[in-house]
């Protein structure tokens, strides 16, 4: 019988010598493909200064392939990736044996470590003893069984510390880890993979998400969506929180009414365990750019773009990667990847649309005022700008985007061109259908949009909406996280005055100070205000985004705006705002 995971996690305590100039950051099991490879195992974050990154790596080379040796693993490998100062090294392990890969790669860096500071290891062989005993106690070879039986069958299958299931939605079943079948005793004929699409980018993946997922539910497919706001299934929320990881997945792929599944993938859980999911019908790279810099050595926008292309190993053999031509960083990281590309744009004449209809590869792209699919021989014509709700009126250009990438995710899931149309004129920019997007609300005669954007490149485009809006006055709530640095502070503060504010009110949140104190981050967008020549009287202090809205309606008038970038107290503000 399998060890409890409780049992196996910490079995061992591996000593790790290190030093200022060495530090072995983290340690961390990789569940599926993620920005190394496509393989299951575990991974090492480490650091270093005033060691050459030729020095360390062959070191390691030679000491983990000596350990896998050692242990019997013969058939696995390792791979490295170096980045600024540090380097993240990994090893492949079987998918039931990844708490004991963890060590073989600690015990790995043990010897490493000590050999590039010059200290003496410990015992090779007893070191290995102590392994294979972990091992013995974690290996389910059922587990094991019943995945290959199902790779030979190219049915999916998702595994976590308390289940495995084979197969999605309707066409999954799910097991206790500890009481697995065998293989010949499990009804393949029911077992089979839904189409799965999988959305990332810096900006508009929950829009997109919610929107493929509204266009499936047009088609009547029990439809169900994962982001981070929720799961939901059909018309029923499975639970409220941040799920644009693997867990958020796995609970979504289990309902057996799901039939049609999108999933919001954000950068955090792919470099944290990897994807879900290896039998994608279809992934989305909406855009790239700088947000959350500076974890797991990913360091710099084309570094985040390989991050965020790590939903191409995901992808069924016919699966397709849609992505945006009209984004630098994506177009660059294209070039590196060998899945079949649709491309969407706003340009009809982008090298990327004019490429695919000379090849016969399906893109989409606006021509007009008219979004247009090509399906690889002719043109299909869908919604005009105007009706789609979410592009309010064809401002909000970033939507416009959102919904070709939309309308090409539908078609690669074969949904019908009459169901697209409907699924795109249906969804609004409300709480109901998008919440924390572009909310509109009237009150007191003035317009107020509410807004979860929050690094520059989605304030910018949000601001650049708005300032199209005709409007006597304008008000803009900010406010921001406390784990930015200065600079970001001052870059979304610049970036949300492109609207033209004439008040700005500068928002603490007291439950994301992460090491800041109080006021700090409220006066530093005040300075920041008035650098950019907004008086002082204009420039309103609030305890909370809640407060802030109160003191803005407060001041509307009929004719005024209110841009309000609300990153908490996003449902008291809502009902504010009902009322």
């Amino acid at each position: 019988m399998v060890d409890s995971i409780e049992n196996i996690e910490d079995a061992l305590s591996i000593p790790i010598p290190s030093s200022e100039h060495l530090v072995l950051d983290d340690t961390r099991r990789l569940t599926g493909p993620g920005l190394l490879w496509e393989h299951p195992g575990a991974v090492l974050d480490v650091f270093f200064d005033g060691i050459a990154p030729d020095a360390l790596i062959p070191v390691w080379q030679k000491n983990v392939r000596h350990v896998l040796d050692a242990v019997g693993w013969l058939d696995q490998s390792h791979i490295e990736r170096q980045f600024d100062r540090g380097a993240n090294l990994a090893i492949s392990a079987p998918m039931d044996q990844l708490y004991s890969a963890i060590f073989v790669a600690q015990i790995a860096w043990h010897f490493s470590a000590a050999e590039l500071l010059g200290e003496e290891p410990s015992d090779f062989m007893s070191m290995i003893n102590d392994l294979k005993s972990v091992m013995q106690r974690e290996a389910n070879p059922r587990l094991i069984a019943l995945m290959d039986e199902a790779n030979k069958r190219r049915v999916d299958v998702l595994c976590d510390d308390d289940d495995v299931s084979l197969g999605h939605g309707m066409g999954s079943q799910t097991w206790p880890v500890t009481e697995l079948p065998d293989p010949k005793d499990v009804d393949w004929d029911k077992l089979y993979n839904i189409p799965v699409a999988l959305i990332t980018g810096t900006n508009g993946k929950t829009t997109t998400t919610r929107l493929c997922s509204a266009i499936a539910k047009a088609s009547g497919k029990t439809a169900g969506l994962t982001s981070t706001d929720f799961v939901q299934v059909g018309d029923d929320i499975l639970d409220h929180g941040d799920y644009s990881g693997p867990g958020g997945a796995r609970m979504l792929l289990r309902d057996p009414r799901l039939e049609i599944a999108c999933l919001e993938v954000a950068r955090g859980g792919i470099l944290r365990r990897g994807l879900p999911v290896r039998r994608a019908r279809v992934a989305v790279v909406t855009n790239v750019a700088s947000d959350h810099l500076g974890q797991y050595g990913v360091n710099t926008v084309p570094e985040l773009s390989k991050a965020k292309f790590a939903v191409h190993r995901t992808l069924a053999d016919d699966g397709v990667l849609v992505l945006n031509a009209d984004d630098p960083f994506v177009v660059a990281e294209a070039s590196r990847t060998p899945s079949t590309i649709w491309w969407f744009s706003l340009d009809q004449k982008a090298p990327q649309i004019i490429a695919s209809c000379k090849t016969g590869l399906p893109c989409a792209w606006l021509e007009g005022d008219v979004l247009v699919f090509f399906d690889g021989t002719k043109k299909v014509h869908l919604n005009t700008v105007v009706e789609i709700p979410i592009s309010m009126g064809g401002a909000a250009q970033y939507n416009i985007l959102n919904a070709l990438a939309a309308i090409c995710v539908s078609r690669a899931m074969e949904l019908d061109y009459s169901v697209i149309r409907s699924g795109l004129s249906g969804f609004q920019s409300n709480p109901s259908d998008n919440p924390g997007r572009c909310n509109e609300f009237e009150v007191n005669g003035a317009r107020v949009f509410v807004d979860f954007a929050h690094n520059p490149h989605s304030i910018s485009a949000v601001a650049q909406t708005m300032a199209a809006i005709p409007a006597k006055r304008r008000f803009v709530m900010l406010s921001h996280a406390g784990d930015r640095s200065d600079k970001d502070i001052r870059d979304v503060t610049n970036m949300a005055l492109s609207f033209s504010p004439d008040y700005v009110v500068a928002t603490e949140l007291p439950d994301y100070l992460r090491g800041r104190e109080p006021g700090e981050i409220p006066s530093l967008i005040q300075q920041t205000c008035q650098e950019h020549g907004i008086d002082a009287d204009h420039i309103l202090m609030a305890a909370s985004p809640s407060n802030g809205v109160t003191q803005i309606l407060e001041l509307l008038q009929p004719g005024d705006l209110a841009l309000l970038l609300a990153l908490s107290d996003r449902d008291k503000i809502f009902e504010m705002l009902k009322q």
